[in-house]
């Protein structure tokens, strides 16, 4: 976990063992995610004591395992206390261990928690509101912290497992995996970008009568946004930056960058550049996953 100084060390990933602590609100989906890397040949362990972590964690490495996983459930402040201890054991051993932050609105959580009958950890003898805001605030450092953020208000438990294979499955080379998400402006900015890219100075298809109807997943709409003057420039521009940030970011031990393209309604512009900028990534070698948050909701 970071600490309170103004310089912290570079994260550098040193031993053959990754270690990804899964973590978030309760109904967000961290037993799914869970799950998803059980599927994809993690070890995972659910609901260790941290302090019981490094003992694993060399175990592990014993074993010529290489990719260690544990949820933890954060119900207790105490758990805060010990974690920045075992934060750096692992370090001293080598390995910066990732976080994994599983999140969902207010209202997601209450919706599901209500639909699942069962009563919120920390709700005590208040609202189950109450214990959703409550845990919020206990788990404020660690979302701060995170590696990776995914926010599945808007998910299902495949999209989130799909999410998870696609950061996590594979190799455990050393190669930043980028997530573009289309999204639209009128609906909110996804919460679980690491930037977000404004193309809503592209003319909009939505004033062309034959183009209104179908979104950036369809050719006349594609070619359309792409032969714009802007675009292509643009473009190049968007690869020039990530190709910057990409090497900081594995420096600081950041496998992962969600890039968020946003135009009005997240229906022409943004669905139209997210889907060509995921093709130059691959083209250049570069693991992209694409998503479209917002299609289908006009």
């Amino acid at each position: 976990m970071p600490s309170d100084q103004t310089s912290e060390p570079k994260r550098v990933h040193r031993d053959d063992v990754r270690v990804v602590i899964v973590t978030g609100m309760s109904g967000a989906g961290r037993r799914t995610a869970a799950h998803a890397l059980e599927d994809l040949g993690w070890y995972v362990v659910d609901n260790l004591p941290p302090v019981m972590l490094p003992s694993l964690h060399s175990l592990v490495r014993s074993k010529d395992m290489t990719r260690l996983a544990t949820v933890l459930d954060v119900r207790s402040r105490t758990l805060f206390e010990e974690l920045p201890g075992v934060f750096a054991e692992l370090e001293a051993a080598g390995t910066t261990p990732e976080i994994l932050f599983i999140e969902a609105s207010d209202d997601v959580i209450v919706a599901r928690q209500e639909s699942s009958r069962r009563p919120h950890p920390l709700q005590g003898d208040g609202r189950l509101l109450d214990g959703v805001r409550r845990e919020r605030e206990l788990l404020a450092t660690l979302r701060a912290a995170a590696d990776l953020v995914i926010d599945t208000s808007r998910m299902n438990v495949h999209q989130l497992a799909a999410r998870v294979s696609h950061a996590y499955g594979g190799d455990t080379s050393d190669r930043l995996r980028v997530t573009l998400m289309s999204f639209g402006f009128k609906n909110g900015l996804p919460v679980d970008a690491d930037m977000v890219i404004d193309v809503r100075f592209l003319p909009n298809p939505h004033w062309v009568p034959e183009l209104r109807p179908h979104t950036g997943l369809t050719r006349p709409v594609s070619e359309y946004v792409l032969r714009q003057p802007a675009a292509g420039p643009f473009l190049g521009q968007l690869e020039t930056l990530l190709d910057t940030v990409a090497e900081g970011y594995l420096t600081e031990g950041k496998r992962f960058a969600t890039i968020a393209i946003g135009c009005t309604g997240g229906k022409h512009r943004s669905t139209a550049m997210a889907e060509e900028l995921g093709r130059r990534l691959r083209e250049t070698g570069v693991p992209t996953k694409v998503m479209h948050r917002d299609v289908g909701k006009e």
